[in-house]
Parts: C-alpha cells; sequence; structure tokens
C-alpha cells in the first residue's frame, strides 16, 4: 500500500495527548528499542526483534524512541522526503547541520537511530552526528557494511551510537549497531530485547533498564492488545518522568556536566528547564512487512501542547 497519513492532531497536555491518539545541551537522542526477531534515543531506546513473528497480530519490530533536545533547536516533523518521498523522518533545521535526523525508516526497509553518547566536553568543529542517519537512509549500501564504513570515520564526530538496520519480508531483516565510544567493529544484533541510552548499547544505567523492564511488560502482552493500546503503553512507558537515583554510572560518564540536571536526567523521560523530552516515536512492524509509525511532537516550545501523527505503509522489500 501507499504511504499515507493515518492521523494527525492536537492535544493539550501530556497524558491528554497519548490518550486521546491511541494510534542536556548537544546530548540529545535517547532511545528505547524493543526488536522482536525473525524481526521476522538521555535518550533510551528499546528494541525487540523476534523469530516467531508469523503469528497473527505479531510484530516483528518495536521500537519505542524518545529525542532529548533543547526546546528551542529548530526540526520538522515527521513527515515523508527524498526521491519518489521514500523516507519518512523529521529533520534538524539547526544552521549548519540542516537536513540531519535522529531516526527515521524508508519504504525500501533501510531504518536507523542515533543517540549521542554522554560526555563532559564536546568538540565543537567535530561533523553533525545527524548526517549518520541521513546518509543512510539515502544510500543504497547495506547496514553492516554502511558501520564499517562509518567506524572507519567515527573519530570525525563527537561520541554517538548508531542502530542501521535492512528489513526485508522476503529476505530476513538484519540490524547492526556500532558505538564510536565502544569495540571498534560494528556488530549484527541477534533475535532479543535491546536498551540504548546515552552510553553504549545495553549499558546498565538505572533509567535504562527501568524502561527496558517497562517497555517489557508493554511487549509481552503486545499480542492481546489492539494496534492502537499498545501504541498508548508504550507513549506512557516514554513520558516515565521517575528519576532512576542513585546511578554512579550516569555521574562517572557525565561528570560536573550533567550534575545540575541529574534528578531530570536519570529519568526516561527528561524535563528541565529549556531542555529534555520532545518528541516520542514507536515503530511498528509486522510479519507482513506493514509498518506504523507514530510521531508525538512538542508544539512551540510549549509542555502543554504536543501533535501526534500516524503513518501506515508496507515495505517494498
Amino acid at each position: 500500500m501507499p504511504p499515507k497519513l493515518l492521523c494527525a492532531g492536537r492535544c493539550v497536555g501530556q497524558a491528554g495527548a497519548a490518550q486521546a491518539w491511541h494510534c542536556p545541551p548537544g546530548q540529545g537522542h535517547s532511545v528505547w528499542d524493543a526488536v522482536r526477531m525473525p524481526l521476522g534515543a538521555g535518550t533510551p531506546v528499546n528494541v525487540q526483534r523476534r523469530e516467531d513473528s508469523a503469528t497473527e497480530g505479531s510484530h516483528r519490530l518495536i521500537l519505542a524512541a524518545n529525542r532529548d533536545e533543547f526546546y528551542s533547536r529548530p526540526s520538522k516533523l515527521a513527515d515523508f522526503w527524498g526521491n519518489n518521498n521514500e523516507i519518512l523522518s523529521g529533520l534538524d533545521m539547526e544552521e549548519g547541520k540542516e537536513g540531519g535526523t535522529w531516526l527515521g525508516i524508508s519504504t525500501r526497509g533501510k531504518l536507523a537511530a542515533l543517540t549521542n553518547y554522554l560526555q563532559p566536553q564536546l568538540d565543537w568543529q567535530a561533523r553533525g552526528r545527524g548526517e549518520l542517519v541521513t546518509h543512510f537512509l539515502t544510500t543504497d549500501v547495506d547496514s553492516l557494511s554502511y558501520l564499517k564504513k562509518v567506524s572507519m570515520e567515527g573519530h570525525l564526530y563527537n561520541g554517538f551510537n548508531l542502530i542501521a538496520a535492512d528489513l526485508s519480508t522476503a529476505k530476513g531483516d538484519v540490524i547492526c549497531y556500532y558505538g564510536n565510544r565502544g569495540e571498534p567493529d560494528p556488530i549484527v544484533l541477534t533475535p532479543g530485547t535491546y536498551g540504548l541510552s546515552n552510553a553504549l548499547l545495553e549499558t546498565p544505567w538505572r533509567k535504562l533498564c527501568f524502561g527496558k523492564q517497562l517497555f517489557l511488560e508493554t511487549v509481552e502482552r503486545s499480542q492481546a492488545l489492539p494496534k492502537d493500546v499498545l501504541i498508548t503503553s508504550l507513549l506512557d512507558v516514554l513520558n516515565n518522568e521517575e528519576a532512576q537515583l542513585p546511578d554512579p554510572a550516569i555521574e562517572d560518564q557525565g561528570g560536573e556536566y550533567v550534575q545540575p540536571m541529574l534528578s531530570k536526567y536519570a529519568a526516561v523521560c527528561v524535563r528541565c528547564p529549556g531542555y529534555g523530552t520532545r518528541t516520542n516515536t514507536i515503530i511498528l512492524v509486522d510479519a507482513d512487512g506493514h509498518v506504523t509509525f507514530t510521531e508525538r511532537s512538542m508544539m512551540d516550545k510549549d509542555l502543554s501542547h504536543w501533535e501526534t501523527r500516524t503513518y501506515e505503509f508496507t515495505l517494498q522489500s
């Protein structure tokens, strides 16, 4: 089926937005990903991949992600762009970094998600990390080969984590990971559930472990839930503001930089003055390659004003 905007609307109030639709400076992007195989970003990402997704109503990929960023940083809401409008993502519009993104998927089955690695000092001359996602979504290079190339250029960027995937209903799904503050080579992720925040993949920050557990509890009920209820439940996970403290791992990695906002940063949903979680994204892919992409975004730098959009399409791969 061709890509389509299933629903769009604006809500007032955080809980209201999730229910109605059913359907730190420089350190943003957290993702909670759950990938279930066969499939077949403080930013947390939970990914679960399953080998048993042939069951009717089940999903071979479930991804839940937060984008943490300055509220004032300009960006575009998720929409289709690129050749033949085949790529669906939000876009960064910060001067000098226009066109980068933190998360996107294409109708050809290419998917990528980026989180920044928490570091006390940044190199302001480094290249923009958002281009790593954009370049993958627009290339014909497979995910593992792309991450191998990125690993050779990782020193040009501040710390990051990158998930890249090739989703194919016919050939099977391949999901890979690389972090430029970790091992030198990318890895292929086996079926399972993975959590990613602003440290390396599966680093047991308390907020990551907490969010991952909430995510798993929701996903385990997913086959018994209507899709709109599942999406609402995952949005609830992404908007949990309970600080998970103490967490020496975050303090050790972030140093003095993270101390002033630690009580807020140590939650799945970050809420600091002028900075925090401003976008929630849920991506579901079922056994037949049907994709449901839901994005909930803060509007006008106003915590009481959110817009939710849901797109649906079928993978062409």
